[in-house]
């Protein structure tokens, strides 16, 4: 029987990796396979439902023939991510045949039973316990506490050295193009020293960096009132900073661009936060903007990206787009790559619009023809990529940390720079003296090539 499978890296960017896992069930021990779909939220979720599954005395089964049941972790925020989800449902039915599914696209059941009626139980996104509940009736956990001990770490499905740390769930925007809080309800924020106990464990067991995610990770503690409770104070300047104390790398996913933002670029000038931030600007023209029901500031943004870095020369910044949105014109457009050429962004990725069931753009008037999309996602990532590359050959010359994500059978180490997010963005690669080096290791490279996305460099002995 095939392993189960997880996004494949032509889909989405955002590919959540297969779980690997070495140690093999004890005779007896009733396993539990996971299928993990979707964006990093989701598969912070998929870590916590197997931590509770092995603290149970469950296995962990990468393949659906040693699997007693399977869990399928959906995606169901675009038509082709639910589409995928409802694909690798029928792939773990047919291969396995007890299936239980949760996540987003579990939150309309009705959906995927009139797919597939043969599933045991549909659970929505971050529904832990009956996620569980619905394990327990599929397969009676048959615990061992002389064997079965949990580790400190818990099961992560990252590999060893980054590990992404959810600060919380939901979101306030009612953006026009996205169910999100109709899945995920709105913003909750974890307690900051709740996420800081979690950051520690997570240091104490060899994690070197922290990919903090969230749907909205800029209005973190907006919930909580910024309360302070313990010690920590929950507001995304506070635990970035207190996150920066921990000594390992923290990366910062998916900010708005609120005022309050700025405070962040002084921690990353200082050094405790990576000079990085993932911002999902979506487009560029006032009128776009709106009909997104998104912020229609284009150009207060190029001022605030100046100014930031003004504070931090280093900073990188990233973000997504989307083209072809109902209504967009060529002129609407045009402003878009305009604004590209203004913004210099360093790390662009880019969709074509599609229709999202229950999201309130289908309803809106003027939808772009395929092929149209098709051509000015084309012309934009053309843009994006001329940008990159002048942006990456620029970096040649320079010294920079790196941290080493691979090696290969033949000594070739893939790593990442701290302008690179690990599946999302690109790579530096090292092709000879990489002898001593292990997965993990943070050490400084001397950059000697550059192509349009990635880095080639040796190390500094």
């Amino acid at each position: 029987m095939p392993a189960m499978t997880s996004n494949p890296p032509d889909l989405r960017p955002d590919l959540a990796p297969r779980a690997q896992f070495s140690d093999k069930p004890r005779a007896g021990q009733p396993t539990i396979g996971m299928v993990s779909l979707g964006c990093p939220k989701a598969l912070v979720d998929s870590e916590r439902i197997l931590t509770r599954l092995r603290a149970e005395g469950y296995g962990i089964s990468p393949q659906y023939a040693g699997a007693d049941a399977v869990i399928v972790n959906t995606c169901g925020f675009l038509d082709s991510a639910k589409a995928e989800s409802l694909e690798a449902i029928g792939e773990a039915l047919h291969e396995n045949g007890k299936v239980i599914v949760t996540g987003c696209l579990g939150a309309d059941p009705e959906y995927i039973t009139g797919v597939h009626p043969k599933v045991l139980a549909v659970t929505g996104p971050h529904q832990y316990e009956q996620v569980l509940d619905a394990v327990h009736g599929a397969v009676p956990p048959s615990p061992d506490p002389f064997v079965d001990l949990l580790p400190a770490s818990g099961v992560s499905l990252t590999p060893r050295h980054y590990s992404y740390l959810k600060i919380s769930e939901g979101c306030n925007h009612a953006c026009k193009f996205c169910i999100i809080p109709d899945m995920r309800g709105k913003l909750a924020s974890r307690p900051a020293f709740a996420v800081m106990r979690e950051a520690e464990k997570l240091v104490e067991n060899g994690v070197k960096e922290l990919l903090v995610i969230s749907q909205d990770t800029s209005a973190y503690g907006l919930d909580r009132k910024h309360e302070t409770e313990r010690g920590h104070r929950s507001h995304i300047t506070d635990l970035a900073r207190d996150l920066g104390s921990l000594g390992a790398w923290v990366r910062l996913h998916y900010i708005y661009p609120y005022p309050h933002v700025r405070e962040l670029i002084p921690l990353m000038a200082d050094g405790l936060v990576l000079p990085y931030m993932d911002i999902p600007f979506q487009h560029a023209h006032p009128d776009t903007l709106k009909r997104m029901a998104r912020p229609a500031a284009a150009e207060r943004t190029l001022d605030r990206i100046a100014e930031w870095r003004g504070i931090c020369p280093d900073i990188t910044l990233r973000s997504t787009f989307i083209v072809g949105y109902p209504g967009e014109t060529e002129e609407e457009f045009q402003t878009l790559l305009d604004w590209m050429d203004e913004a210099q962004l360093d790390r662009v990725g880019c969709f074509q619009y599609e229709n999202v069931e229950g999201a309130r753009s289908a309803a809106l008037p003027n939808h772009v023809p395929d092929e149209v999309k098709q051509e000015r996602w084309e012309r934009f990532m053309e843009k994006a990529q001329a940008i990159s590359e002048a942006k990456l050959a620029a970096k040649v010359g320079q010294v920079m940390d790196v941290i080493v994500d691979e090696i290969d059978e033949d000594g070739i180490a893939t790593c990442r720079t701290k302008a690179d997010a690990p599946e999302i963005d690109g790579n530096l690669f090292i092709d000879e003296g990489t002898e001593g080096l292990s997965v993990g290791d943070i050490v400084s490279v001397e950059v000697d090539e550059a192509g349009e996305y990635d880095l080639w460099g040796q190390l500094k002995r």
